[in-house]
């Protein structure tokens, strides 16, 4: 959603008038501005600069005598049922927006987005593309406490490519009408998370979860309008089993108290002395963003519930087991809002990296983004990596080919902090190990240049998919281990070696293919001049960029060499080896 769409625009204005503008008020774009009658487009870098268009200009910045209006822009054929709804009033009740939106018909999901404005913004989902245009027509501009609702729809690409996949997306099944007696005008719709709660409890106490032929868990699913698997079978013979809750944050957070009570209360039955804490399962890719730099997140929640929380060590992962045990200590109630607190931050990291994802969802064709593990829900249907039953027999197992013909193995040189080597590497070289065997690509760190070094080069060798699983991976977890600061984008430098013949391709005449691929993939593209081939004849391109830019650059720059490859191949004839000449 980095198109942006000028409404409101004067006759007289022109193109540098609106970039005087977006300069003036310190706003990048990355392409020339599309000046139409009466309106203009133009492209920013990347989506916070996009949201930052729209949060300073609409409705506030004149242009001869006309108040911009600014959104983003979205095809017609995409346009569907979600809309994002910006400028609310900071302190306006939930139940307010909610009766204002339910007014144009059912709201199947609404869920505030983190921006750095002063008033709220929040991306909605009406059950039919119908309502929501009629939302749009009337609610934009709507005021609400002296402020005018802004309202834009949200690019939906599985809604044109296919409808019913949107219904069902991550397994779910289709909703049907609402329920009797469920909840009223002015109540916020019960929506289930798609992060579930995960449990691990002491195998003694299962029985009494689960009750007389089941009758206490199938209470604590109804009280709470929740599905809940309690995995018996997993692990045979050890002393904790998991337990998986399927539900909205509310119930899941219901379900796990009564789960805690019936443990405390079995406990005293059994007269066992030693306390129960709580104990919850998370994806390692969330865990380095719960603690917060320097541990203040985690801190925070210790002191606001009055709990002990730990958290088992890296060193316990393993490449079908990405989950860390966060221990929670405290009195029951104490650790319920401990709970609730702690799943809220690894939902909106899940929420983050599923928004980050999506902007460059179709970045390599047939790639299936679930399946790369970067978060946890795929094909099992919300469950974690460590709950599908069995590992693939593979490495390439299960994910798509890209087409009939094995895909050509790619090298990439990425540069790391070297203070970040032995973070990659893990103990033992186990963390590395597990990392090549998951991406199917060979993974290698070059010896230091120099003993003061800064950067360390990592070699990795492999198919396209196999460098983006790879590369995926040491991006998320240089930001894991907190090597760049919580609001710091990850920025590294990869090399791609070239054929020296094909360094001008990628050059462009006058350097335009490499403004353009700048411009397309907001990253750093460089072919240094006056460079000497190696012994292979290659030359060196330098990427620089966050983890969806540098692979967008890296695809477009080995298409080009795939079209160099191409034309430098003979053409065989079509009606086989040629004739020999008659004398």
């Amino acid at each position: 959603m980095n198109k942006l769409y000028i409404g409101n625009v004067s006759e007289q204005a022109s193109a540098l008038d609106l970039e005087t503008i977006f300069e003036q008020w310190k706003i990048p774009f990355s392409a020339p501005f599309l000046v139409k009658s009466g309106y203009a487009f133009v492209d920013c870098p990347d989506e916070k600069i996009a949201m930052k268009a729209i949060d300073t200009l609409s409705g506030k910045v004149e242009l001869h005598g006309k108040l911009l209006e600014v959104e983003h822009s979205v095809p017609k054929r995409q346009r569907s049922c979600k809309l994002q709804i910006r400028n609310i009033p900071p302190h306006m009740q939930w139940e307010v927006l909610d009766g204002l939106l339910a007014q144009y018909g059912t709201v199947e999901s609404c869920e505030q987005v983190n921006t750095e404005t002063e008033t709220a913004v929040v991306n909605v989902r009406y059950g039919a593309k119908e309502q929501a245009r009629q939302a749009v027509e009337k609610l934009n501009g709507f005021m609400m406490e002296n402020y005018a609702l802004k309202v834009s729809y949200i690019p939906d690409e599985m809604a044109v490519a296919d409808p019913a996949a949107v219904s069902s997306r991550r397994g779910a099944t289709p909703r049907g009408p609402p329920r009797q007696g469920s909840p009223s005008l002015g109540a916020r719709p019960k929506l289930q998370s798609d992060v579930p709660l995960r449990m691990l409890v002491p195998t003694q106490f299962v029985g009494a979860i689960i009750g007389k032929e089941g009758a206490t868990i199938r209470n604590i699913t109804k009280q709470t309008h929740s599905k809940i698997d309690i995995h018996r079978k997993e692990n045979a013979g050890a002393a904790e089993k998991p337990i998986t809750v399927h539900s909205t944050p509310e119930g899941c957070s219901s379900a796990c108290r009564r789960i805690m009570e019936i443990m405390q209360k079995e406990a005293l039955d059994t007269k066992i002395t030693e306390e129960i804490p709580l104990k919850i399962l998370a994806h390692n890719n969330f865990v380095g963003r719960l603690i917060g730099k320097e541990g203040r997140n985690l801190k925070k929640i210790e002191q606001d519930t009055g709990t002990k929380i730990t958290i088992s060590p890296l060193q316990d992962l393993t490449l079908y087991n990405p989950e860390r045990t966060i221990t929670v200590k405290g009195p029951i109630e104490a650790c319920a809002t401990a709970e609730e607190e702690l799943m809220k931050k690894i939902r909106e990291s899940y929420e983050n990296d599923v928004a980050a994802m999506n902007l460059q969802s179709n970045l390599i064709p047939g790639l299936n983004l679930n399946a790369l593990g970067l978060f946890p829900v795929g094909a099992s249907g919300g469950m974690s990596p460590s709950m599908v039953p069995g590992p693939p027999t593979g490495a390439q197992a299960a994910y798509p080919s890209f087409g009939p013909q094995q895909p050509e193995s790619e090298t990439v040189y990425l540069f790391i902090p070297a203070l970040a080597v032995g973070a990659i590497i893990g103990k033992q070289g186990q963390h590395i190990k597990q990392l090549s065997r998951f991406a199917g690509a060979s993974i290698k760190i070059a010896p230091a240049d120099e003993m003061d070094a800064k950067q360390r080069m990592v070699i990795i060798a492999g198919p396209p998919e196999a460098q983006f699983k790879a590369q995926g991976r040491i991006f998320g977890k240089l930001k894991e281990e907190n090597f760049f600061g919580p609001k710091e984008e990850v920025k590294l430098e990869a090399h791609i070696k070239v054929p020296s013949f094909a360094a001008g391709r990628v050059i462009g005449k006058g350097g335009k293919t490499v403004n353009e691929l700048q411009n397309l993939t907001s990253a750093e593209v460089v072919v240094p001049r006056d460079q000497t081939p190696d012994e292979n004849d290659q030359v060196v391109v330098k990427i620089t960029g966050h983890f969806y830019a540098s692979q967008m650059a890296q695809r477009k720059i080995q298409e080009i060499l795939s079209q160099v490859r191409r034309q430098q191949q003979p053409k065989a004839s079509p009606t086989g080896p040629p004739m020999a000449r008659r004398k």
